[in-house]
């Protein structure tokens, strides 16, 4: 086994940790990256480290977010820099990661070994036994729960109706009118709706 496979046992890493290992560079042999000169870093380091730290701010990536601290003139801690992220101590989420990369189109590279398995059959509509409303639930489940943001300011049986509505067409909850079938939206929302005791979510990124 080769010593970046033992980094697939971690649920967390810090954003400096998940950008090399990103561009396939092995996190704990470049632990004093940030001190080298730029064209000594790896190709694709900085823009990687960049995305995620404004993933994080936007509350794409589910994350404990530390931010940097600022210094006065002799040096004494006097706050937080507003919109930073310590790219050190900062813990993102490996999953919330690995969902991130799929939406930017990285299906390839560390965190998509080889052999993974990325397409349920049961979900494809080529399957003879394919269920139309088990999809859309499994669908909206999916989408809601990768994606924190679109849990701000809505329970999760709120984020997944929103979903079904806007992918109404893609699952028949469509009516002859053409407008979402809120009744099949509603009782499928109930089946994805891991939260049925009703609350609004936290908000990414400040769960302590």
């Amino acid at each position: 086994m080769e010593s970046m496979d033992y980094w697939r046992l971690c649920d967390e890493l810090t954003v400096k940790q998940a950008a090399l290992l990103i561009v396939d560079e092995d996190p704990s042999q470049n632990d004093n990256i940030e001190n080298w000169d730029m064209a000594r870093r790896p190709i694709g380091y900085e823009p990687a480290k960049t995305a995620l730290i404004h993933a994080i701010l936007r509350g794409d990536i589910q994350a404990k977010l530390v931010p940097l601290i600022d210094h006065d003139f002799n040096g004494v801690p006097c706050g937080d820099i507003p919109n930073s992220v310590d790219i050190n101590n900062t813990i993102l989420s490996v999953f919330s990661v690995k969902q991130f990369l799929k939406k930017r189109g990285f299906t390839k590279g560390f965190f998509f070994p080889p052999g993974e398995d990325e397409s349920p059959d049961y979900l494809s509509k080529d399957n003879p036994y394919y269920a139309a409303k088990l999809a859309a639930a499994m669908g909206a489940w999916k989408a809601v729960s990768e994606n924190p943001a679109s849990l701000k300011g809505r329970t999760p049986k709120q984020a997944i109706e929103k979903w079904l509505r806007e992918h109404a067409g893609e699952y028949g909850l469509t009516k002859e009118d053409g407008n979402p079938n809120e009744q099949g939206i509603e009782e499928i929302a109930k089946v994805a709706n891991w939260k049925p005791s009703g609350g609004v979510a936290k908000t990414p990124g400040n769960d302590g």
